[in-house]
């Protein structure tokens, strides 16, 4: 489930399984890219009316993670916070950070990322431009 508190970010929780921790008993970095990824749905359903294209056609171009500190399973289900950074003609750019479950919001995050999202037309199997539509949905969530 996910809160909006657009001036800050679009927040949600996202459980933490068993599977996602790795031998030395924290969450493994291929999975935090999973977690993020389902931190993005409830987002993309926001308000109830999501961007059909945008859950129907996009792809992920760039991604970047930075690791700040553990997070065991201990900490979940996790706090993350996304936010627009960037739009463009054809893309878009979602900040997260992410927290161990109950840690103050504005406690060091554990995790940094973000994730340059591309607009894809599924039929073409090329790039779109965003609609204006997606443009404001996203526009939203810019972080001032």
């Amino acid at each position: 489930m996910g809160s909006v508190g657009e001036q800050f970010g679009f927040h949600t929780e996202v459980m933490v399984r068993w599977s996602d921790m790795d031998v030395f008993q924290h969450i493994n970095h291929a999975r935090m890219v999973t977690l993020l990824e389902e931190a993005r749905i409830p987002w993309l359903f926001a308000d109830g009316r999501p961007t059909q294209t945008l859950r129907d056609g996009a792809v992920i171009a760039d991604l970047h993670v930075r690791y700040r500190r553990q997070l065991r399973h201990s900490d979940g289900p996790l706090d993350i916070m996304m936010w627009t950074e960037k739009v463009r003609a054809v893309d878009f750019t979602i900040g997260y950070e992410v927290r161990p479950g109950g840690a103050p919001a504005d406690s060091a995050p554990a995790v940094v990322a973000s994730t340059q999202i591309a607009a894809f037309d599924i039929d073409t199997q090329r790039l779109r431009r965003l609609s204006d539509d997606e443009r404001e949905f996203l526009s939203r969530w810019r972080r001032d």
